[in-house]
């Protein structure tokens, strides 16, 4: 990467071996870079191990409910103001392969080249034991009755998509000058979907980086909202929760993203917790980052 200044922005609560097992991953790359860490008031003793095996990592202080957009918007703020030339999002589930860093410089120049300089290059990762892909980019559902945002598969080529999950996202400051960070309207799901859908509005593009950058499993969907063993009422509250569709976060997401008709489109992951997931083919975009 030359001289090029990379940050790579983190969050983190109470997983300390998931944590230092990332950063493990992340410090055998090929690549200089500053690490910038949200603890977000881990009780596990996260803070002191990382310190203990990662002393160069600069750890910020979170409150304790700042969840996973939070935490990443602290990260990028405090990264911003060096003004680096790259900003990686990491999730700390995310096991990167040794080259994956590499892979990403790589998509980028060869956009660049191209002709797209302001583009976000996306990771894609896939399951550990399995092998089955699982995060990565993602493309509005073809579907006129739907809102959802669907994986996009990676393949050997370049692939431009609408938005991305942010389990693993390089950002060119150019990018970042231009949407500046995540929206603070959304507390720990729907942050990644919005910053890049806000990206392609301002003439930036979004690309999903060719095969893999790494392993993150899926997050289970036992005692989520979407769990139909669950009594409808627990659904419903699931729902409103941080980790579901908060009521004015998911209100800023629709009215930006869904067109003149978002309203109708607003009722879908209430609707879905009543109904259940199985039985409902019209279902909201969900993004699914670090659980807290």
């Amino acid at each position: 990467m030359d001289s090029k200044k990379l940050a790579v922005l983190m969050t983190c609560y109470n997983r300390r071996d998931t944590t230092l097992v990332c950063l493990q991953a992340l410090y055998k790359q090929n690549t200089i870079f500053d690490v910038y860490l949200v603890d977000d008031g881990s009780s596990d003793g996260t803070c002191d191990a990382v310190r203990a095996n990662y002393p160069a990592v600069k750890i910020l202080k979170g409150t304790g409910d700042l969840f996973w957009v939070g935490g990443m918007r602290l990260a990028f703020a405090e990264a911003l103001k060096e003004n680096y030339d790259y900003y990686l999002w990491l999730n700390d589930d995310t096991i990167v392969d040794p080259n994956a860093l590499s892979k990403l410089f790589a998509t980028h120049n060869d956009l660049i080249e191209k002709g797209f300089p302001n583009s976000i290059i996306v990771g894609s990762t896939r399951d550990a034991i399995t092998g089955k892909p699982t995060y990565g980019g993602a493309v509005r559902s073809k579907h006129w009755y739907s809102n959802k945002y669907e994986f996009l598969q990676p393949s050997q080529e370049i692939q431009e998509c609408d938005t991305m999950y942010g389990n693993c996202v390089l950002i060119p400051r150019s990018v970042a000058q231009k949407v500046g960070n995540l929206d603070p309207a959304f507390i720990h799901s729907l942050g990644d979907l919005d910053y890049g859908l806000r990206a392609r509005k301002l003439g930036c593009s979004v690309w999903v980086a060719p095969g893999f950058i790494g392993t993150c499993s899926k997050n289970s969907v036992q005692g989520s909202w979407v769990d139909t063993n669950l009594p409808i009422g627990d659904r419903l509250r699931k729902a409103l929760q941080p980790k579901g569709f908060p009521i004015r976060a998911w209100t800023v997401f629709a009215r930006r993203h869904s067109g003149p008709f978002w309203f109708l489109y607003w009722f879908l992951p209430y609707l879905r917790a009543v109904i259940g997931y199985k039985n409902l083919s019209a279902s909201p975009s969900f993004s699914v980052e670090m659980k807290q």
